[in-house]
């Protein structure tokens, strides 16, 4: 699991990116760039009231809004850069042409700061992104799939709301169908496709998404040692055809009893 730094505001942000890359060294580390409207508000950034705030300005649309907080970001995280293995990952990308914006201004501050490359990448959380990820992975090195979000925006329920609890659930045939195009499309360009969010922490998910051919699984601090014994117990090609066979069925609940099955 590649750690995720999220973001840390003020002139403090160098200092604490480069403490981070120092001390993972050559390891990896991921830093996502800004994110907050929805269900994520910051107390120091004032934000108009919305009829709506989780289709509204979130995540990378509220950066490209506010480039100079967006410059500031981006010119800690590559400055620290050299001092380890720092990667950058866009939240909420939507359109090619955020991406492509983002990309630019990278570019920009590379080229005032004089730093390397650094790997780039997006969340995929809503449908949008993932039905594009044949367009958008030539032109990134990893895929972060949100699998929170892009099960709240395909099944258009409230993750938040109670009442729906039940139904909000990222086994569902059609959240299955984008994370697999998803990680074909990374794999078909020789890119990574990971996977961010609660299904990653879920026992029935984590076979078939291996069997899907999911490169990494981020999960919650307490899952780690029951999802390491589960991955340790399977074997993937086993699960391939019964991954692939999940996606016909017609409900979550009937991906759920496909999994009890197979396992017993």
């Amino acid at each position: 699991m590649t750690p995720t730094v999220l973001f840390i505001p003020g002139i403090a942000e160098f200092a604490v990116y480069n403490a981070v890359a120092e001390t993972m060294k050559t390891l990896p580390v991921i830093v996502r760039t800004l994110d907050i409207g929805g269900d994520k508000p910051l107390p120091y950034i004032k934000l108009k009231p919305e009829l709506n705030p989780f289709l509204g300005e979130r995540g990378i649309r509220l950066c490209l809004n506010r480039p100079e907080l967006f410059r500031e970001q981006l010119r800690a995280i590559l400055r620290a850069a050299p001092a380890g293995n720092l990667r950058i990952m866009f939240p909420m990308v939507s359109d090619i042409s955020e991406l492509r914006q983002a990309r630019a201004l990278i570019e920009e501050l590379r080229s005032e700061l004089g730093t390397p490359p650094v790997q780039i990448g997006i969340m995929v959380e809503v449908p949008s992104a993932a039905l594009m990820a044949d367009i958008f992975a030539p032109e990134i090195d990893f895929f972060s799939i949100g699998t929170n979000d892009l099960t709240q925006y395909t099944l258009a329920m409230d993750r938040g709301n109670s009442a729906l609890a039940s139904k909000h659930d990222g086994l569902h045939p059609a959240v299955l169908r984008l994370i697999a195009f998803t990680i074909e499309s990374a794999h078909k360009h020789g890119k990574r496709a990971d996977i961010c969010g609660e299904l990653g922490s879920d026992s029935a998910a984590v076979p078939i998404l291996l069997g899907l051919g999911m490169d990494e699984l981020s999960v919650s601090i307490p899952s780690v040692p029951t999802v390491k014994a589960q991955v340790r117990s399977l074997k993937i090609s086993d699960w391939q055809s019964v991954a692939r066979e999940a996606l016909n069925c017609s409900t979550a609940q009937e991906v759920r009893e496909l999994v009890k099955k197979n396992i017993l």
